[in-house]
């Protein structure tokens, strides 16, 4: 048998709708420069379809059952539920205006003479409470260009500041897409990925803001930082939603809790009408994680046709057989999730791809579920925080109009997170989780 033969019928043929999915991508790459023209739910339909192609199991129509049992796992459907709270929760907040009170709030109580800490504490808390890193940036990035005109601050720098601060959220919430598909493909809950978490990424949040701070008193020009009349009620959804989250409670009560608390002080404040508040919840669902959630279905399909024809066990096979210890089977999950998200650009559709692999691995390795979920997390936030290609980066640089690679060498935040997550893994730090 030829070698092609032999590789077409091996178990690692079976990974064939991934290298499709990789492919697309690089072809996009290659042919327009921009990895976002090619749209994440088209490329993995394409990967969909060619594994029910492909798969074994008899005729189309058993294949494609095969397809929809993956897509329906209880897993995927979970996230998809919290998907669609999330999403409610979002739309709902937004239209009552409790984002533009929240960075009001913390423009207005934070010290004007620490402004580089400052507005990356308020990043942080911004998007610790909403969730997205993307809505942080889209609510800061403005505010921070009008701080850099008026103090004289380097704009890559200060836009920097804002990215870090919204990858701290992103990365840690309760509510991100990432923390959701980390501990759900994981098995585990998210105060214990949080407990986890926290104690890789606290040191270097002290850092940043050492950092921060020292880069403030060499500051001149007294730049006044204005916010509006500050309206405290609409901050509470998520001050609320924060405070039952790290006591525990369930994130879908979470979310629940948070939508009925918004859409009440919408409607006391005359934000909007109930018609408006179901426009808001049907906005978040459909535009905001409308794709999210088509895409987590059709990962689900493709990885369960995938695991049946046995490319699972092989990728597993190939990427452990020289591994000796937890500690390299731990560098292989965070090489998984960083190229991956290298590829994607996306780091959500990252931890849907590598999440169901590294728990393969984990289980072999009898790794807890804890730790490679905030691992998962944690790098995957790291790369997507780093690439100039990146959404993060992009939204930046189109509202200040400067160039994504300048901002690079400013991006302290995502770069040590990176640096501590890889020295966890060397160091078998915290002892509580090897």
């Amino acid at each position: 048998m030829s070698k092609y033969k032999k590789w077409y019928h091996s178990k690692g043929w079976a990974l064939m709708p991934l290298a499709v999915f990789f492919l697309l991508y690089l072809l996009t790459f290659i042919s327009t420069g921009d990895l976002y023209q090619m749209p994440i739910s088209v490329a993995f339909m394409a990967a969909s379809l060619a594994a029910i192609l492909y798969s074994k199991g008899g005729k189309l129509s058993n294949r494609v059952a095969q397809f929809c049992r993956g897509a329906a796992n209880e897993t995927i459907m979970l996230m998809v539920v919290i998907f669609i709270l999330a999403g409610a929760f979002a739309g709902t907040a937004k239209a009552m205006g409790a984002v533009d009170a929240t960075v009001n709030m913390m423009l207005y109580l934070l010290p004007q003479q620490t402004i580089l800490a400052s507005i990356f504490i308020a990043a942080c808390f911004i998007s610790m409470s909403m969730g997205t890193s993307m809505g942080t940036i889209a609510a800061l990035a403005p505010i921070a260009v009008g701080v850099s005109s008026q103090a004289g601050i380097d704009l890559p720098l200060i836009l920097g500041i804002v990215i870090g601060g919204a990858m701290f959220g992103d990365n840690l919430s309760f509510i991100s897409d990432t923390t959701i598909v980390a501990t759900r493909t994981q098995g585990c809950e998210m105060q214990d990925k949080f407990k986890m978490n926290i104690r890789i990424v606290l040191p270097m949040v002290l850092v940043v803001l050492g950092i921060y701070i020292y880069q403030g008193l060499s500051l001149t020009g007294g730049a006044q930082v204005s916010a509006d009349q500050v309206e405290w009620l609409k901050v509470v959804p998520y001050v609320a939603v924060l405070a039952v989250a790290l006591a525990g409670l369930d994130v879908m009560a979470v979310l629940a809790l948070g939508i009925i608390l918004s859409g009440i002080i919408g409607l006391f404040t005359g934000g909007f009408g109930i018609w408006e508040w179901t426009k808001a919840m049907s906005n978040g669902i459909v535009v905001d994680m409308g794709e999210l959630i088509i895409v987590s279905l059709m990962a689900g399909g493709m990885f369960e046709l995938i695991r049946f024809n046995g490319g699972i066990d092989w990728l597993i096979e190939k990427m452990t057989r020289n591994i000796k210890s937890k500690r390299s089977a731990e560098l292989s999950i965070a090489g998984l999730v960083s190229f991956t998200n290298l590829c994607t650009a996306n780091n959500t559709i990252a931890l849907i791809i590598s999440g169901p692999i590294a728990k393969n691995i984990s289980g072999k390795f009898n790794l807890d579920g804890r730790r490679i979920a905030s691992l998962l997390d944690t790098f995957s936030c790291f790369v997507q925080g780093l690439i100039p290609y990146g959404a993060q980066l992009l939204i930046a640089a189109g509202l200040a109009k400067v160039n994504p690679m300048e901002i690079v060498p400013f991006l302290y935040y995502p770069f040590l997170i990176g640096l501590a997550a890889f020295a966890s893994i060397i160091f078998r730090y915290p002892r509580k989780y090897v």
